[in-house]
């Protein structure tokens, strides 16, 4: 009797926390009218893009409580049929950033996909709100740990992104660019909000680099800023063209639905390497994760790393792939 074939999540990374997997495209979504009509498209097209409900700027004054109830029922209803729904909740200087965890996870955790962290003043403010997530699981009985998304928006985390991003639970570090320009007090133009000058003022520029080398530094995922075009789908592109191959984001916001395909395909690995990755990772594990050849070139698990989350990453950005090879390594994902 021959041994099952081994996945290569068990055998790649047994010194090393895996890199994580995750959508391209984080789709924000500030009333229910949008919620829904967001968790209806993912329903559509499929768990390549996330939605977050938004408690910070989508709830109301006064209105804080009904709008965190109203996003844990989301992500329980029978809508969330990828369990790919998170939620961003107010930052740690607003009075209701602790009933928004403590009403979030217990009432949704066992379901909810991450939390986003909005205007962390440095890694001290993480650690905080970790600790009474932490709390919150406990009471909530969860057996699971929800992953952790923390947003860079200000100087103090610009400055410990280093430390923020290599706590454990962060998932994934993302720039909050209008805020961060705001941060500047008028030393930055209004126009380094979007491009082509995101891309080129050297603050801004030194800023993208801090958080992705920070992130790929620690193992997480560096998430770029939303676009603020919404029409223009070849605009949409090159911004996350420019994200992906100039400063090395693997994922990017959202804030209207034309703006997720877009973002998605410019995500989405080069096929020829799909096509390489696939032969790479099946005879690799079909000889028992041994060195192998392919293209008269040696391959082994260093490389066999490379090639197996770029294969994970084409599955995850909706790759049309050979159903041999999804029921292989992606039936359970």
């Amino acid at each position: 009797m021959t041994d099952a074939p081994v996945h290569p999540r068990e055998v790649l990374y047994r010194a090393d926390r895996p890199f994580p997997i995750i959508p391209a495209v984080d789709h924000y979504a500030g009333s229910e009218k949008l919620m829904r009509k967001a968790l209806a498209l993912q329903g559509e097209l499929g768990p390549i893009f996330d939605v977050t409900c938004d408690c910070e700027d989508g709830a109301a004054a006064g209105s804080e409580d009904a709008h965190r109830r109203l996003c844990a029922a989301v992500i329980n209803s029978d809508d969330n049929l990828h369990g790919r729904v998170g939620v961003r909740i107010h930052d740690i200087t607003h009075a209701h950033w602790r009933e928004d965890m403590k009403v979030l996870v217990g009432e949704a955790g066992a379901r909810l996909a991450f939390i986003t962290l909005p205007k962390a003043r440095g890694a001290d403010d993480v650690r905080v709100q970790l600790d009474l997530l932490r709390e919150c699981e406990s009471a909530a009985g969860l057996s699971r740990e929800i992953p952790v998304h923390v947003l860079i928006e200000s100087h103090g985390a610009l400055r410990d992104v280093w430390d923020i991003a290599a706590l454990d639970r962060v998932e994934s570090i993302d720039l909050g660019l209008m805020d961060f320009v705001s941060a500047h007090h008028g030393a930055l133009p209004g126009d380094a909000m979007k491009s082509p000058k995101q891309f080129e003022h050297p603050l801004i520029v030194r800023t993208k680099c801090e958080i992705a080398a920070a992130a790929h530094g620690c193992g997480v995922v560096p998430t770029h800023n939303v676009t603020t075009e919404i029409r223009d789908i070849d605009y949409i592109r090159r911004d996350a063209e420019r994200a992906r191959h100039d400063f090395g984001f693997m994922r990017m916001w959202s804030i209207h639905p034309n703006q997720i395909l877009p973002i998605v395909e410019s995500m989405r690995p080069d096929f020829s390497e799909v096509e390489d990755a696939i032969a790479i990772i099946c005879a690799a594990q079909d000889a028992a994760w041994g060195p192998t050849r392919h293209r008269d070139k040696l391959h082994d698990r260093a490389s066999y790393r490379y090639y197996w989350e770029l294969l994970a990453r084409a599955h995850a950005t909706g790759v049309a792939l050979p159903e041999a090879v999804s029921s292989r390594f992606f039936r359970h994902s």
